[in-house]
């Protein structure tokens, strides 16, 4: 049961947990819809359990600032299942450690699989932990396996869901990531909306208005939350990154992970030989996701960690923690990124920023921000590439709700949930 600073008592999942009703909202006009954005609602809960359900890189950055929200409201439990998708230091533990989210409640220990075995495996394991811990709340972010296992084992045992980072669609159902995000918002209870794009998604496909909430980006929270840590990462000057005097060199930042680019060998050997005439202009530092550096290794190319200006071509890394790569996206003059976590990062940061794909789920990166679309095909990206290193840029704007306090405004409006009778938003 929660207890309101008013008195009242509110629903939480299928247990009775009062009955008021839902908080008031500001209206922010999207084109010629309303969009809900909460507004400050007072919190004074009891007893409330919350299971949040994460696995991979991008879900430990969107947890934390929640987590650290959660912690401010006296009587919730929160507990972290982490379902194991992502296991290795580089990818894990390291993001847990610079975030300094607390250690999992419950680790799955999944592993790695295919699409189908990993996402069913997480679903096998989680639903015993979920009867178990029977939370008044499942909470699941951003748009991995483990987001679609967590959503559809919480929906079919009758918890109430919620989504974080619900509506974003690059309408193309070749990426995994498409057709977890669409179903995960087509069992959910409760969707937060990190852009205004995501709104009229969900609006169009049939979401009723009261059951979408336009918060910002917990992504840019994270990002807010630890950028003077990430200023102060040693990672430039490990990297021969700056001049004599300590002032950042020119660099280019990589990242490649999607199947589109680098499953496909004709692909990916175009993408690496770009880069590599590129490395002939200033250094180009590449931290090199696993899938993608066994891709590489089966083209020949292999790692070469070297400092700027002792070797030739890209500097292939291993993963980096948050903090090194966020350093290093702060001072990049380029980032190349085929991910859409990244688009959001340089956006806020106000780094030019390619995006190697065909499309994006994340159009406010491009409307208001930093971000160019242009493809993963060099004949398009390296010409723009080169036209941004010479100072032709956009320089972006603020995104709407991009502040800071995303993580402030979904732990408000879980708090003030309306009355439930069984599943569902009453």
């Amino acid at each position: 049961m929660i207890s309101t600073a008013s008195g009242h008592q509110v629903y939480f999942g299928m247990k009775r947990l009062g009955e008021r009703k839902p908080a008031r909202v500001t209206l922010a006009p999207v084109g010629a819809q309303e969009v809900r954005s909460p507004a400050p609602v007072p919190i004074d809960s009891k007893a409330v359990k919350i299971l949040s359900v994460v696995g991979a890189r991008p879900n430990f950055i969107k947890i934390s600032p929640i987590v650290n929200e959660l912690r401010r409201v006296e009587g919730v439990t929160h507990v972290l299942v982490h379902s194991g998708q992502h296991y290795d230091d580089g990818l894990s533990l390291a993001f847990f450690r610079d975030l300094r989210i607390p250690e999992p409640d419950v680790n799955l220990q999944v592993g790695s699989g295919t699409h189908a075995w990993q996402t069913a495996e997480i679903m096998k394991r989680l639903e015993p932990v979920l009867v178990e811990q029977n939370p008044d709340l499942v909470l699941v972010v951003g748009d991995v396996n483990s987001t679609l296992a967590g959503a559809m084992t919480a929906a079919k045992l009758g918890f109430r869901l919620a989504h974080v980072e619900a509506g974003l669609r690059s309408f193309d159902r070749s990426m995994p990531e498409e057709i977890n995000r669409k179903l995960t918002d087509a069992v959910a209870d409760i969707l937060f909306a990190s852009e205004e794009s995501g709104v009229q998604n969900l609006r169009n496909e049939g979401v009723p208005a009261e059951r979408i909430f336009l918060v910002g980006s917990v992504m840019v929270d994270t990002l807010f939350e630890h950028l003077n840590g990430a200023r102060n990462s040693p990672m430039l000057v490990h990297l021969g990154l700056v001049d004599e005097n300590g002032k950042p060199l020119d660099y280019v930042l990589v990242t490649l992970h999607r199947p589109s680019n680098i499953d496909s060998s004709g692909m990916l050997g175009k993408i690496a030989s770009a880069l590599e005439d590129l490395s002939d202009e200033l250094p180009v530092v590449f931290p090199v996701h696993p899938r993608t550096r066994q891709r590489l290794e089966q083209l020949g190319i292999h790692a070469t960690n070297h400092k700027a200006g002792e070797g030739h071509g890209p500097m292939l890394l291993e993963p980096l923690g948050y903090l090194d790569f966020i350093g290093l996206m702060d001072h990049a003059r380029l980032v190349l990124t085929d991910s859409g976590g990244v688009q959001e990062e340089t956006t806020a940061l106000g780094v030019p920023c390619l995006t190697l794909r065909e499309n994006t789920e994340r159009p406010a990166t491009v409307s208001y921000g930093t971000n160019q679309v242009t493809g993963a095909d060099p004949a398009r990206w390296l010409p723009a590439a080169r036209s941004i290193l010479k100072g032709n840029y956009k320089k972006g704007s603020g995104v709407p709700l991009w502040d800071g306090r995303a993580a402030k405004r979904i732990v408000e409006v879980l708090m003030s949930l309306p009355p439930c009778s069984g599943t569902g938003v009453a």
